[in-house]
Order: C-alpha cells, then sequence, then structure tokens
C-alpha cells in the first residue's frame, strides 16, 4: 500500500504507543488510542502536513483514551475533541464504557461491529472484534499491521482480572480469532512489553516470531489456560 503514512508513537509513563494511520496522498489521517499527550500528537501530524480526520480506539482503559476510572486518569479524548473535534470509532460493546470514562457524548462515537472498516484517504482499515481484555476490545488490520492494543504483545497479552474482562473470550480471542492472520504479519501492540527485533526502528514484530516466544501462545487447551490466567 504505497500511500500508506503509518507511525508508531511512544506516549506516556506506561510505556504506551499511540499510531497516526492514514494516506500520503490525501494527507488524512486517524489517531489510534490518543492518550497522554494529545498536544505533542497533534503538533506531529501538523509537523507532517497531515490532517486529522478521526479517531480509532482499542478499548476503554484511560491510558489508551483519556477520562478517569477508579481514582486513575489521562488526558486523552475529552482534551482532541476540545482542541480538534472528530468522530471516534470504537467497539459496539464499548461505546457505553467509553462514555462513562471520557465522559463525552453518545454522538461522539461511531459505533462498530468486527468486520467493519474505516476508510482514510484510499486506505483500508479493518476493524477487528478481539474481546478478553474488555468486551469490546479492537484490534485495527492495514498492509499487513496489526495494531493490537492490549490485546496480544510482543511478550504476554492484556490482562482479564479488571472489569470486563474474560478469561474464556481471552483464549478464544489469541487461538480463533488470530490464529487466521498469517506468520508474516506485523504486530504493533498497544505497550512496549517484550523485546522486539533489534535491527527495526519501530517496536514490532512478526506474528510468526510472536507465535514460537509468547508462552500465552504456547496454552493448547482451554483447562490449560485457566489454571494460568
Amino acid at each position: 500500500m504505497s500511500s500508506l503514512y503509518f507511525r508508531q508513537i511512544p506516549v506516556g509513563p506506561m510505556e504506551n504507543f499511540a499510531y497516526a494511520i492514514g494516506s500520503t496522498a490525501t494527507r488524512e489521517c486517524v489517531l489510534v488510542d490518543p492518550a497522554w499527550d494529545v498536544r505533542g500528537l497533534l503538533d506531529l501530524l501538523d509537523a507532517d502536513g497531515m490532517t486529522l480526520v478521526g479517531a480509532l480506539v482499542t478499548h476503554y482503559h484511560p491510558d489508551h483514551c483519556g477520562g478517569s476510572i477508579f481514582g486513575f486518569g489521562a488526558e486523552g479524548l475529552p482534551e482532541l475533541m476540545t482542541q480538534r473535534p472528530v468522530p471516534v470509532y470504537c467497539n459496539e460493546h464499548e461505546a457505553k464504557g467509553l462514555e462513562v470514562v471520557t465522559k463525552l457524548s453518545r454522538s461522539d462515537f461511531r459505533a462498530k461491529s468486527g468486520g467493519d472498516t474505516v476508510d482514510v484517504g484510499g486506505v483500508s482499515i479493518k476493524l477487528l472484534h478481539t474481546p478478553g481484555h474488555t468486551p469490546g476490545s479492537q484490534c485495527f488490520l492495514v498492509d499487513n499491521r496489526l495494531v493490537a492494543g492490549d490485546t496480544l504483545f510482543l511478550q504476554g497479552c492484556g490482562r482479564v482480572d479488571l472489569p470486563g474482562g474474560s478469561t474464556e473470550e481471552m483464549y478464544r480471542t489469541l487461538t480463533q480469532r488470530l490464529a487466521t492472520l498469517p506468520d508474516d504479519t506485523l504486530l504493533y501492540p498497544g505497550h512496549s512489553y517484550g523485546d522486539a527485533d533489534a535491527s527495526d526502528d519501530e517496536f514490532r514484530a512478526q506474528l510468526g516470531a510472536v507465535r514460537r516466544t509468547n508462552a500465552y501462545l504456547q496454552v493448547k487447551s482451554l483447562e490449560d489456560w485457566l489454571r494460568v490466567r
């Protein structure tokens, strides 16, 4: 996809990544999980000559979307919407949680189903519903890149002991929903957990390598999974 604009951006004190995805042809882009440093993210897009046309959210936890819950908070979508209001795309099962955490209105969100796509200047981003970490966790697939949020890390996977988490759904996500992706798919996680290829400028790894080295992808049955998770 020669017109793809793609940037991985470290943000915040929890080793998060935000992502900018768009088209170099139209100079339009979206931000994935715009938290911690909204002004810095927008300045980066301005420096690249990109126009923000939307935001994509992997899940409702404040370190990815901003807002606050259980005494923890971060800047994110509320600040973004005051500076550059854009449609916010989320999974249909995550919309309510995002409303509660960010205090934005339902009209700010565009609730989508798994398998839907978002077009950004001719660049197609496929939305994959990957529950487990939260009910509406989603990953984004674009040009052989999987932006995975807290669903899957280079080492480990998202927690399942927080509100809305499900051990069984996470197992199904890792062993069924993501298992169909080819080994050469590049995994871009939501946090820099694990060891990336030192020769890469970006923090990523091929799914084939992750499948060989991530202990949680070695579990052979749901019964064994329930013992380790």
